[in-house]
């Protein structure tokens, strides 16, 4: 939709767009200062691409490298305008990265609005649109910006509804003006000593110069000069002495460079100095991104060399599955002009990558010993990411590993975790393996019958149940020295666990079972590799076990319902003939009505399990068969 004249145009904004204008106008955030914070990182961000890109034009710069932000307002007029010489805008650029959200995750956004309003604020720097908060404070705003090399600038204008204005503009400077005309009731951003403030509060990390004119008082009032004044430190806030930095400048640096409007978790900020040089202030969230699980999705760190920006994102510097780390890393040993292409085969790169992923297991080690619920809270949002480490980082598998956490047959609830060495230091006399189960569900692995011996011993079982548990699996085969042994594969050997005359008497069961074992074989033929009698079981009748270097029974419907296919395999059936329904088989002559009975514990074991029948109807015709 577009209504245009020789030089200007209205369109229509995309439809998130108009929905996100109509939450931003209704006071999404609870704190309005956060309108003045975006719209300053936003000039800092344009400030560091005119850097990076005059490395390689330098008459980008038009004979102005003297970067700024300049904060000015008019009370008569009741405008705030924020101004920047970065690298600006072309009129293509203004219409993809403000007419339209430019961002896969739009929909996740909409989708992840839960209507409290604290909460959803906290959304807002996450998705990219921090631009459109001018709106909280402003009813209509207007956009001039030219883009550094080009000669044309553009004027943007909205007053928030479904469309806004572009059209051609004169600019004598590169860089971007937002001119803010300010709603009813907003006469605090009017108010020199409150901007000054905020942005001291919010921006005084930044690294560019925050300019607003002095102020001295005359005659009982406020009033501007002439003269300019740098509100910020305009300094590298990672270049200064920990000491001399504040833990709410960090907190605040930290919303900087990751737009997120929660406090971090943690954060680990060193200098290392000898072979390589480079600065890492590396920080934990408190809460995970929406795009957590999307691996295509670039990581969290800046690049500088020298306080010269020169990437967002670079993955080169943290590996995938610590991909929720920000921050900024700022070295001295990398040339000026480097691009991602050089980063891949870089020396230097892979000593600072493997620098800052200790760094950063540190820390969460750290966290694990010494603060244990903050650990629960970052395990609650990142542990299924951090589980991905063992089969990305050999180097580092045992102290990944080290970090894990796990429900037990010992806890009642999912929340009740244990890590691998709090298992270790409780297993029993003799017992010499990690004991596991890996099912789709919390409530299938804890009510699964393979767990019946190991609870009447008293042995505990990690249960898993996170997807991405058997893929963990396949890395992470023993720990400190002791295998990891599913309870569900393989023929279960409890060794010194149990005694002699347990032993005896399983061999006893075995052999007067032989006959009846036969007689189930020939009624399943196929459908089983192996009818045994089970040491698992003390209370369900049969259960199906995967051979030791088969797929579980699990991981193989997770691959079915990814559309994958899976290794031709067939499960072993383990009875119990302690069990009544088992004991009656003995008495059953008729070859029929047996290979029905055959049949129903087997697809009670399969269901038991959290498997789906290839026959329900067979299965309902035969358990009302026999229940007639």
């Amino acid at each position: 939709m577009s209504t245009a004249t020789a030089q200007k145009e209205t369109l229509g904004f995309q439809a998130e767009v108009k929905q996100l204008l109509q939450l931003m106008i209704h006071s999404l955030y609870s704190n309005k200062e956060i309108v003045l914070r975006e719209l300053i990182s936003n000039a800092s961000d344009a400030a560091d691409k005119l850097r990076f890109e005059a490395l390689a034009n330098g008459s980008l710069y038009e004979n102005d490298s003297e970067l700024k932000i300049r904060i000015s307002f008019d009370k008569e007029a009741r405008t705030l305008t924020i101004s920047d010489n970065g690298i600006g805008m072309s009129r293509e650029e203004v219409i993809d990265n403000i007419g339209t959200i430019a961002k896969s995750g739009t929909r996740e956004f909409f989708q992840s609005l839960s209507g409290d309003q604290a909460k959803d604020a906290n959304l807002i720097g996450q998705f990219g649109v921090g631009f459109y908060s001018a709106f909280i404070i402003a009813d209509k705003v207007t956009l001039t910006t030219r883009r550094a090399g080009d000669t044309q600038a553009v004027r943007w204008e909205s007053a928030g509804e479904g469309d806004y204005t572009l059209e051609t503009a004169e600019k004598a400077t590169r860089g971007t003006e937002i001119q803010m005309h300010l709603r009813e009731g907003e006469d605090e951003f009017l108010n020199d000593w409150k901007l000054k403030s905020i942005i001291r509060k919010y921006s005084d990390h930044i690294t560019m110069p925050i300019v607003m004119k002095k102020s001295e008082w005359k005659d009982g009032e406020q009033v501007e000069t002439d003269e300019d004044e740098t509100v910020n430190k305009a300094s590298a806030l990672w270049a200064r002495a920990k000491n001399d930095i504040t833990d709410e400048e960090y907190v605040e640096f930290y919303k900087h460079v990751s737009h997120d409007f929660q406090d971090p978790l943690a954060w680990s900020h060193n200098r290392v100095e000898g072979k390589q040089e480079y600065i890492s202030l590396l920080y934990v969230p408190s809460k995970a991104p929406f795009d957590l699980y999307d691996r295509e999705r670039k990581h969290g760190i800046k690049l500088y060399v020298k306080r010269v920006f020169i990437m967002d994102d670079a993955e080169q510097l943290m590996p995938q599955y610590l991909r929720f780390v920000r921050g900024v890393i700022d070295t001295s040993d990398l040339p000026l002009n480097v691009s991602r292409e050089i980063l891949q085969h870089s020396k230097d790169i892979d000593g600072i990558k493997a620098g800052s992923v200790k760094k950063v297991l540190g820390l969460l080690e750290d966290l694990a010993e010494n603060k244990p619920e903050q650990y629960s809270a970052f395990w609650n949002e990142f542990g299924k990411v951090l589980k991905e480490g063992v089969g990305e980082d050999f180097s580092n598998k045992e102290k990944i590993a080290g970090l894990f956490r796990f429900a037990s047959t010992l806890a009642d609830t999912e929340a009740q975790v244990v890590s691998l060495k709090d298992y270790i230091s409780r297993m029993k006399e003799g017992q010499d393996k990690i004991y596991y189960i890996t099912a789709d569900s919390f409530a299938a692995a804890q009510h699964s019958p393979h767990l019946e011996i190991f609870r009447k011993k008293g042995i505990e079982v990690l249960l898993m149940s996170d997807r991405v548990d058997e893929w963990m699996l396949g890395s992470l085969t023993e720990f400190d020295g002791k295998k990891l042994q599913s309870v569900a594969k393989g023929d279960l050997d409890l060794g010194t666990l149990e005694d002699e005359a347990e032993k005896e008497q399983q061999k006893k069961i075995e052999d007067e079972s032989k006959s009846l074992i036969e007689k189930i074989k020939t009624a399943l033929g196929e459908t089983v590799n192996e009818v045994r009698v089970t040491h698992r079981l003390t209370d369900s009748p049969a259960c199906l076990v995967s051979g030791e270097n088969d797929l579980s029974g699990n991981l193989e419907r997770m691959l079915k319902a990814a559309g994958q296919k899976t290794p031709a395999s067939k499960p072993t059936l383990e009875i119990n003939p302690q069990h009544a329904i088992v004991q009656r088989l003995n008495d059953v002559s008729d070859e029929a009505r047996f290979t029905d009975w055959a049949h129903l514990l087997f697809d009670q074991a399969l269901l038991a399990e959290g498997g789906q029948l290839e026959d329900p109807a067979s299965f309902v015709r035969r358990m009302n068969s026999l229940l007639a």
